[in-house]
């Protein structure tokens, strides 16, 4: 019943290069993305503005919305697609002003002369004025900032200099990728989202800790045998903890992301590739760089 049998051998560390090489090229797509998008896209928690959820009973055209809101001078609105095939989107105004309490009975007399007064239903209405949301955009990335370094001086507390230095490479490495993927599949960047993230952090440095931790095992078992043959053991005896913990929360985050909803997809998605990619930085990012730091001195 074992999906990995004991004793096996894989040899990880000989494919280093190419994960490094692929880590680059995924963590330089995310730059172009974000590049091409002019930044995150940000969600009304870190923008401010004010977002209206509509449904409506039959699928309508982005168009016939836009119309609706230019007829009362509402043009610099973003009407998104909820993905509920046409029935429900989201419409997103900025706030210029503190007069604000009026924008969104602007909106739905607007909706009505295009659609009918029954014909529309407004689920949700958020207003976040812009001082809160910049405050919200530099606590959230704060948080995310201090739990990387807080997590990589544990790991050098716990272990040693070059276990931290491997661990804050590879919850940077994490960071950036996950970001990346938001921006590419365009997912709103809100407070879920941060929370999503501070989850991978904490999720990618517990996988590494344990891998470490049997490195640091190792090398006192066998001090003549060479770093890169007990960081590549290290790996291969730790894999199958790594693989049924991993699969068993992507199964269940891959259930959210399918069946939970528009609301929460970007949170799923998040930490459907955070749980992915701290596995693979673990093993590839984290290890190698404690494999460089140990032949360093030897090649000064």
């Amino acid at each position: 019943m074992e999906l990995i049998k004991p004793g096996t051998n894989f040899d990880f560390i000989r494919f280093r290069w190419i994960a490094l090489g692929i880590s680059w090229v995924l963590i330089a797509i995310g730059i172009f993305s974000l590049i091409i998008r002019g930044g995150p896209n940000y969600g009304i928690d870190f923008s401010g503005g004010i977002m209206l959820h509509l449904r409506f009973p039959q699928p309508q055209s982005l168009n016939d919305i836009r119309h609706a809101l230019d007829s009362v001078n509402l043009s610099d609105a973003t009407i998104q697609d909820f993905g509920s095939g046409g029935t429900e989107f989201l419409v997103r105004l900025p706030v210029t002003s503190s007069e604000t309490k009026g924008i969104t009975d602007t909106v739905t007399q607007a909706l009505q002369q295009q659609f009918g007064k029954d014909h529309f239903e407004v689920l949700r209405v958020e207003l976040v004025g812009p001082r809160v949301g910049s405050e919200l955009r530099q606590r959230a990335l704060l948080a995310v900032m201090f739990s990387t370094v807080l997590m990589a001086a544990y790991i050098w507390f716990r272990f040693e200099f070059r276990f931290g230095i491997g661990a804050a490479v590879a919850l940077v490495h994490d960071v950036l990728v996950a970001i990346g993927a938001l921006s590419v599949f365009n997912y709103e960047i809100d407070l879920t989202v941060v929370a999503a993230l501070l989850t991978v952090v904490g999720f990618s440095v517990h996988d590494t800790v344990i891998v470490c931790d049997r490195i640091r095992e190792n090398m006192r078992k066998g001090r003549r045998e060479s770093i890169g043959n007990i960081i590549n053991r290290s790996i291969n005896e730790t894999l199958s903890r790594t693989v049924l913990t991993t699969g068993t929360a992507i199964l269940v985050v891959l259930s959210l992301f399918i069946l939970g909803g528009n609301v929460i997809r970007g949170f799923a998605f998040t930490l459907l590739v955070g749980f992915i990619i701290g596995t693979y930085s673990s093993i590839y990012i984290a290890s190698p760089i404690v494999l460089w730091m140990e032949r360093a001195p030897a090649r000064r």
